[in-house]
C-alpha cells in the first residue's frame, strides 16, 4: 500500500511539473506607465527568455526583489538575452503611486499595470511578489512565490541552466 500511494504521489508530481512546462502566459492586454496597450503573450513569444514579476507599492519584498533584480539586470541582458517585465498588481486609485515610485528607483525594465488584476486570476496566484521564467518558446518553467534575499541567485542559476551554461 505505501508503495502503491508513494506511485501515485510522484505520478502526480510529475503531471504538475509537466503540466506547468507546458503553460503559456494568457493572452491579456495590459497598460504601461505612459498608456500603451501591450499584450503579455506576445512579450513571451520574442524569441528570448522572460522575467514577470508581480508587486505592489505595499509589498516590501516585492520592491527588494525587483531592485536587486535591476542591479543584475544589466548582467543578465548579457549574458542570458533577458528580459524582465514587472507587472503591479496595484488598484486603480494608486496607479499614481506605481508612477511615481518607479520613477524614483528608475527600474531599467518594463513595468505594467495590472489594476483589475486580470494576469492574476488567468495565472491562479494570490500573494505578491510571485515570480515567473519563460523560456525562449512562450513556456513556463519556472514560478516562485514569495522572496528571501538571495532569490535573485536562484533566478540567476535557472537562466543559466536555460541558456545551457549550468548542468
Amino acid at each position: 500500500m505505501k508503495k502503491l500511494l508513494f506511485g501515485l504521489l510522484l505520478l502526480a508530481g510529475f503531471h504538475v511539473s509537466a503540466q506547468e512546462q507546458q503553460a503559456s502566459l494568457p493572452n491579456v492586454s495590459l497598460k504601461d506607465l505612459q498608456g500603451n496597450t501591450v499584450n503579455i503573450a506576445e512579450l513571451a513569444t520574442a524569441g528570448k527568455p522572460l522575467i514577470v514579476s508581480f508587486w505592489a507599492t505595499w509589498c516590501t519584498p516585492c520592491k527588494k526583489e525587483l531592485t536587486n533584480y535591476a542591479d543584475l539586470y544589466e548582467d543578465w541582458q548579457a549574458d542570458f538575452d533577458v528580459t524582465v517585465v514587472a507587472i503591479s498588481i496595484d488598484d486603480a486609485r494608486n496607479t499614481a503611486k506605481v508612477k511615481s515610485y518607479v520613477n524614483g528607483v528608475k527600474w531599467p525594465f518594463q513595468v505594467l499595470l495590472d489594476p483589475n488584476e486580470d494576469m492574476k486570476r488567468s495565472l491562479n496566484f494570490q500573494t505578491v511578489p510571485f515570480t515567473i521564467l519563460i523560456n525562449k518558446e512562450g513556456k513556463i518553467i519556472y514560478r516562485h512565490n514569495s522572496y528571501v534575499e538571495g532569490d535573485e541567485f536562484v533566478m540567476e542559476e535557472k537562466l543559466k541552466k536555460l541558456s545551457g551554461l549550468a548542468p
